[in-house]
């Protein structure tokens, strides 16, 4: 009997010293701003990231749903768990800033994808997506050297990414006789997004360019163009790395696609997060802006960077 308890206590003391360790470590989350297969590669960098830093625990977190308020309630039950650093792309920067301020006051926080330079966040890591914006237009402008008439898709209109891509195509297509005439957006609603396709298809018959603003968009306007017998018909601009998109690239239904490096965001985002959490500000600038560069994939580079993206993924 005496033998049985003192393995008991035995045991107990394993456990509870298990668990200590495990509370011992610090924990770090990445928030995205909604369930996109274009976060895989971001998730693919933090669990990269995790087999180099174990003395820490990393979270990859969706929320329910595409809503800044649903986003940072996701916030506060990470900070409330005991989470020490966020890194957050957020679906609605301007009408998040106390949200932001409020997170910021309790751990260090970080933005990617999207940011939000007027909230108390030390540091944003992606894209320039101005710059981003900028390489779209000049897709454009080498796929339609007589100019033409662009409709673009995107998720959340007002959010900082849409709003720089938007303001970087349009400046690379100023006076070329390419014109923007209009951008839909559609809120991270798949359906919606394929029905603005259908919708332009139907009453903007003069419209001959489109431009996917968002990594869903290509695949919605390459169905509607399909069921349309119109592929080919319309050039399409796209952004991001989706399979979809790639494979009209390859086949020449699309002009071609800025990519941005997701992976890195993840990977990145997490040592950046771990060292500043010891003491190691020098990751971060004076203007809070670490920018991952974008690229062009077209038929003449789409293999390889599509086998670059299987290698990241594991297939």
């Amino acid at each position: 009997m005496r033998l049985g308890m003192t393995l008991g206590v035995a045991a107990l003391a394993v456990v509870l010293a298990t668990g200590a360790h495990a509370q011992d470590k610090q924990q770090l989350a990445f928030v995205v701003n909604a369930a996109s297969d274009f976060w895989k590669l971001a998730e693919a960098g933090v669990s990269a990231a995790q087999a180099e830093l174990p003395d820490y625990e990393l979270q990859f977190r969706y929320p329910a749903q595409g809503t800044a308020a649903l986003q940072n309630a996701l916030m506060d039950d990470l900070v409330a768990a005991g989470t020490d650093a966020i890194m957050i792309s957020s679906a609605d920067p301007k009408n998040s800033i106390d949200a932001f301020n409020r997170i910021a006051a309790q751990i260090p926080l970080f933005t990617t994808d999207s940011d939000a330079p007027e909230s108390d966040r030390i540091a944003y890591l992606g894209s320039s997506n101005t710059d981003a914006g900028v390489q779209a237009g000049e897709i454009a402008l080498e796929a339609m050297p007589e100019g033409g008439k662009c409709m673009g898709f995107v998720g959340f209109l007002g959010a900082d990414n849409a709003v720089e891509r938007i303001a970087g195509f349009r400046q690379a297509v100023e006076g070329s006789g390419i014109e923007l005439v209009d951008v839909r957006g559609d809120d991270v609603d798949f359906a919606r997004a394929r029905s603005n396709v259908d919708d332009v298809l139907a009453a903007m018959p003069d419209v001959n360019c489109m431009v996917g603003f968002y990594s869903y968009n290509p695949p919605k306007i390459y169905e509607a163009l399909q069921a349309a017998g119109k592929l080919g018909e319309i050039t399409v601009i796209a952004f991001d790395e989706d399979p979809i998109t790639l494979g009209a690239v390859r086949e020449g239904s699309f002009a071609g696609t800025v990519v941005q490096d997701p992976y890195q965001w993840g990977y990145q985002g997490m040592h950046l997060m771990a060292d500043y959490l010891e003491g190691d500000t020098s990751g971060v600038p004076e203007d809070g802006l670490i920018i991952v560069p974008t690229k062009v994939i077209d038929q003449s580079n789409v293999d390889a960077f599509e086998a670059e993206l299987k290698a990241r993924i594991g297939g």
